[in-house]
């Protein structure tokens, strides 16, 4: 991905979604832009018209702290897209963004094995842990049957983001798809910015901007966020729907792997429909034949 391009786009968009009400500022005669004008981004942020029209154009490297967060400010990021401005900044600086390490496309090997008990100890919620390209890497008994959709029967390893845009079956999965759609670019985007180089999103972004309009003009939009926590719908197969609420926990001994526990509130009707989930799991398990082993003559 060209750091130039991303950031004159992402600059150029937020100062679309900024109108001068917002900003403090009149409205006097005719606008031919949708939000902010670049002088008045300048004059918010206190730096030239010459210098903000420098950074617009995509030429960040060397931009200090204090000028990224007085135009922050003036564009009214939140925290998110703040950070992702910054970390635009360090990658045009050549920086690794917190120390990260380039990790591969995909991994290269198993999860660690402490990491699955963990998974594995969490008995009444959905846990998976995935990475920055939206591999699930790794997932527990009951998510494993609650991501029955996405993980199919195997082979190729599932991705959050192929089935959001590529699998029909999403549409039925996700009854907000609009919403996980637009979550699920704004996620990728984020990581993205972190890590331009990232051969594994620059893979998946160039497969599914080509397979796919409504990720393509997603893309576009330049939106970014990060998962954090809140409360989602999904229609399973099996159990039907379910509003669990999520958090997102960082691996910090696996820096761009992130824990994500899905669980529903206690008594509530979604929890006894994980309850139910997990049982026919287990009598799914029970009643499947045992591998024998014949011996040779």
């Amino acid at each position: 991905m060209d750091n130039r391009s991303e950031v004159r786009e992402f600059l150029m968009s937020r100062r679309a979604k900024v109108t001068p009400e917002r900003a403090g500022l009149p409205t006097i005669g005719n606008r031919r832009v949708a939000g902010l004008r670049r002088g008045e981004v300048a004059s918010l942020a206190g730096v030239s018209v010459e210098y903000y029209a420098k950074l617009e154009r995509g030429a960040i490297a060397g931009a200090s702290a204090s000028v990224l967060d007085a135009v922050s400010r003036a564009l009214m990021l939140t925290e998110t897209e703040r950070a992702h401005l910054f970390d635009l900044a360090r990658a045009a600086d050549g920086i690794p963004t917190s120390g990260r390490q380039r990790r591969p496309s995909s991994p290269a090997r198993p999860p660690r094995e402490s990491l699955q008990w963990v998974l594995d100890s969490l008995k009444d919620s959905v846990a998976f842990v995935r990475n920055e390209v939206q591999d699930l890497v790794a997932v527990n008994e009951l998510g494993r049957a609650f991501y029955s959709p996405v993980i199919g029967d195997g082979g190729r390893v599932p991705n959050l983001a192929r089935f959001q845009f590529l699998d029909p079956a999403s549409r039925d999965f996700y009854p907000d798809w609009e919403l996980f759609a637009q979550m699920c670019v704004a996620i990728i985007r984020n990581e993205a910015g972190r890590d331009p180089q990232h051969r594994g999103i620059q893979d998946l972004v160039g497969e599914l901007s080509t397979q796919s309009d409504t990720f393509r003009t997603l893309w576009a939009a330049h939106d970014v966020r990060t998962h954090g926590t809140g409360t989602k719908r999904f229609n399973h197969p099996e159990v039907g729907e379910l509003q669990l609420a999520y958090e997102e926990l960082a691996i910090t001994a696996d820096p761009g792997l992130v824990l994500l526990v899905y669980t529903a509130r206690p008594d509530s009707e979604s929890h006894q429909k994980l309850q139910l989930l997990g049982s026919l799991n287990k009598t799914r398990l029970l009643n499947q034949p045992a591998l024998r082993v014949e011996k040779g003559n």
